[in-house]
Formats: structure tokens, C-alpha cells, sequence
């Protein structure tokens, strides 16, 4: 048991999964106080259920950030990109009258195609990725903007029937499509590619030295991170039914946030999906959880003090990650240098 710990105390994820367990123990607390006579009943059970419903498309697309944050490469425009496939989705059916089905499947291959570019950019034309991100935006977003102006457009209300189903009583759509998105990570972590991925974070010039092809690299990482972005846009779309050109901007923030709270190193090389779940689990419960001390105090308190109060623990958490974990402190000033500089900064240190 105490060799088990100190390997967990080693584990990238270490710091991400005990902010995870604080803020998990924070929300059944809540729950518990709130509603002691529900609280072993499945209503516990579902309204913890539930926030994978909402928050399955942020997990998916922290998902493929933490893809291209391990090669030591952030894209703030990834968000963007999950409203690119929210609204491409929606529209598809309308424009050509073609299936759903099809519609999505065309959906998944343009969001790939999307971030594949993205990628290329980035490591052919040596772009460094924070400013190709930040151009990337604003692109996207036009692009959304012209498929649909304003929010809105219809979805088959047995989509949203299916994305709320429990199979089983117990296990929400929701759950299904992020286990085997993960089951994912675990078939890619077992193959060369990530191998390479580790290797590029480290060093992007030793990597090179050994035969890595470090572009290619880049570009099958984004084209990886472009498909969990659509997924999570398909979910959005399932979810909420409905169409929205600048939804998820936000989430690109969030989903940097939240690795670096997991325990991704922001400069590559360190880190595993685990903390990326972990990373973005905590966001997720403080989120919940905060307006839900705010309406046990006295007073009225609007959502602005609700996400005054959240970012600030959240801002901790992410100072309290960095200062805490070496890895994430010997590495930061080289990881900013790295997104503003491009690939070669971090062996210059």
C-alpha cells in the first residue's frame, strides 16, 4: 500500500487528482446539507449523472488539448473550433436535406480537416501555435458566423432523447461516449505516436536528432485533437439542440486550465490524460458547487459573484499546481517562451 502511494505521489496526475477528490468531497457535502433526506437515494446519483450531460462537450475538447499540450503545443482556438462542428452539424441536414447520420459524419471530417490545417500551419509554416491560435479564432469564427448568424436551428428531438437516455437506469449516454474516448487514449498510449509525442515534448530538437519526424508528429496530433473537438461539438448539438456560432470560445481557456491543473507540463513532455479528467473533473465541481454555497447565504448574490468566486478558487488551484509540482515550475517560463516563440524555445534554456 505504501509503495502504491509514493507511486501515485510520482504520477503526473498527482496534484490534479487530490484537487479532484477536495472538490468532489465539496460537492456531495453540499448535496448532503442541502438535501440530507434525498442524499441516499438515486436522485444523488442523477443530478451527479447530469453534469456529464452538460459538461461532456468541455471534457471531450480538454481531451484534445491535453493531446497537443503533452507536445508542449496550446490552442486556444480549439473552442471555437467545437462551435465550428455545433453549427456545421445543425446546418448540414437543413442545407441538403441530407440523414443525420451523414450530416455528422461529414461534421467530424470537416472538424478534423479544420484542426489538421491548424496543424500544418503550425509545424510546416513554423507559426508559433499561440499565434496561430489566436488567428485561428478569428477565422473560425467568421466561418461559423457565415454557416449561422445567430444562435438557433432544429434538431430531431429523438437526438436529445437518445443523449439523455440512461442505459440501464444508471449510465448516461453521455458517460458511454467519454469512456471510449478514453479507452481511446489508452489503445493510442500503447502505440509508437505517442512515444514520439513524449519525445517532441521533451526536446523537439533531440527528438528530430533520434529520426522523429517532429511535423508529422504535430500534424496527427491536431488531426487526433480535431476529432475529440467534433464529438464534443456533436454532443453539444445532442445536448441542447441546437445551434450556437461562438459558444464555445470559453472553452478553449477552460481546457488550457484544466490540464495545467491535472499536471500537464504547459511546456510537453509530461503528463497523461488522467490529468487532463482530473484537471477539468475540478473545474467542473467548483463551477457547481460554489453557486450552490452562495444560495445558503444570506442575501441575493447574481452569477457574477457565482463565477467571481469560482475563477478565484480555480486561480488558486492553478498557482497552487504550479508552485507545488516541479515539473510544472522548472518548466513554465519555458513553456510560455515555447507558444510565443515557436517549437525551438524550450531547448534554448
Amino acid at each position: 500500500m505504501r509503495e502504491a502511494f509514493k507511486k501515485i505521489q510520482k504520477s503526473p496526475a498527482y496534484s490534479g487528482l487530490i484537487l479532484f477528490l477536495a472538490a468532489l468531497l465539496l460537492y456531495f457535502a453540499l448535496q448532503f446539507i442541502q438535501e440530507p433526506g434525498a442524499f441516499f437515494t438515486i436522485r444523488t446519483y442523477r443530478s451527479f449523472a447530469g453534469l456529464f450531460k452538460n459538461y461532456a462537450p468541455l471534457i471531450l475538447v480538454t481531451m484534445g488539448q491535453a493531446l497537443l499540450m503533452l507536445m508542449g503545443i496550446i490552442d486556444i482556438s480549439i473552442g471555437m473550433q467545437l462551435s465550428f462542428a455545433n453549427v456545421l452539424a445543425v446546418m448540414l441536414p437543413e442545407w441538403t436535406g441530407m440523414p443525420i447520420a451523414a450530416a455528422w459524419a461529414l461534421t467530424l471530417c470537416a472538424s478534423v480537416l479544420l484542426n489538421t490545417v491548424n496543424g500544418l500551419i503550425v509545424s510546416y509554416m513554423r507559426i508559433p501555435p499561440l499565434l496561430a491560435g489566436y488567428a485561428m479564432i478569428y477565422i473560425v469564427k467568421g466561418i461559423n458566423l457565415a454557416i449561422r448568424s445567430a444562435p438557433g436551428g432544429k434538431v430531431p428531438a429523438e437526438i436529445n432523447l437518445f443523449y439523455d437516455k440512461m442505459w440501464g437506469g444508471v449510465l448516461p449516454t453521455s458517460v458511454i461516449i467519454l469512456t471510449l474516448c478514453y479507452l481511446g487514449w489508452a489503445f493510442l498510449a500503447r502505440t509508437p505516436l505517442m512515444r514520439h509525442v513524449y519525445a517532441v515534448g521533451g526536446s523537439e530538437r533531440n527528438a528530430f536528432a533520434t529520426g522523429i519526424d517532429s511535423a508529422r508528429t504535430k500534424v496527427k496530433m491536431y488531426a487526433l485533437a480535431g476529432l475529440l473537438t467534433g464529438i464534443g461539438g456533436l454532443c453539444y448539438t445532442a445536448a441542447y439542440s441546437t445551434g450556437n456560432p461562438i459558444t464555445g470560445e470559453i472553452y478553449g481557456l477552460q481546457s488550457i486550465s484544466a490540464c495545467i491543473l491535472g499536471g500537464i507540463s504547459l511546456a510537453g513532455g509530461w503528463g497523461t490524460m488522467s490529468c487532463a479528467l482530473f484537471g477539468i473533473g475540478f473545474q467542473v465541481l467548483i463551477q457547481t458547487a460554489v453557486p450552490r454555497i452562495f444560495s445558503m447565504l444570506p442575501g441575493n448574490y447574481n452569477t457574477y459573484w457565482h463565477n467571481l468566486a469560482s475563477d478565484a478558487i480555480i486561480l488558486i488551484g492553478l498557482i497552487g499546481t504550479i508552485f507545488a509540482v516541479r515539473a510544472q515550475r522548472t518548466t513554465l517560463v519555458a513553456g510560455l517562451k515555447k507558444q510565443i516563440k515557436g517549437g525551438g524555445a524550450k531547448d534554448e534554456r
